[in-house]
């Protein structure tokens, strides 16, 4: 994990990087571009905290992030009038994170543009596989509590 005061993030929420390309900011998240975006208007929101990922993350932040975050996807589609957008939030190493500050991407896209597809088109997964996968989850989620 990477040091609180190393976190390129953290110096942006502190107003230490002056190359930021900085659009939103409140009491709880700052919105930003990322230095090599994958489309015009890709926007990271990140949470004002170091926060490392999701499974860090409480319930009343995580009901700010979402409301600047779809707030947010409501002004790039205002602004930029892109054919489709990707909401992306990865966690861990294997899920493609590599800034360990809890960042959710808003990507405008459009069909021609250089993301490509972000799914496989097929998996081989069994049935039994997924039956298994299935029955795991329906019985931890029985113990969560409504939100």
């Amino acid at each position: 994990m990477i040091d609180v005061q190393e976190c390129p993030f953290c110096e942006i929420v502190q107003r230490e990087d002056p190359d930021a390309r900085e659009v939103y900011r409140d009491e709880h998240v700052v919105a930003f571009f990322p230095l090599e975006p994958a489309t015009l208007g890709h926007t990271l929101v990140v949470p004002r905290h170091h926060i490392s990922d999701i499974w860090s993350l409480d319930d009343e932040l995580a009901r700010h992030l979402g409301v600047a975050t779809t707030r947010l996807s409501q002004v790039v589609k205002h602004v930029l009038r892109p054919e489709g957008l990707n909401v992306i939030q990865s966690n861990g190493r294997a899920a493609t994170q590599t800034v360990f500050h809890l960042h959710v991407h808003i990507v405008p896209r459009w069909s021609n543009d250089s993301v490509g597809r972000i799914w496989p088109p097929i998996t081989n997964y069994t049935e039994e596989q997924k039956d298994a996968a299935w029955e795991k989850l329906r019985i931890a989620c029985r113990q969560v509590p409504p939100s």
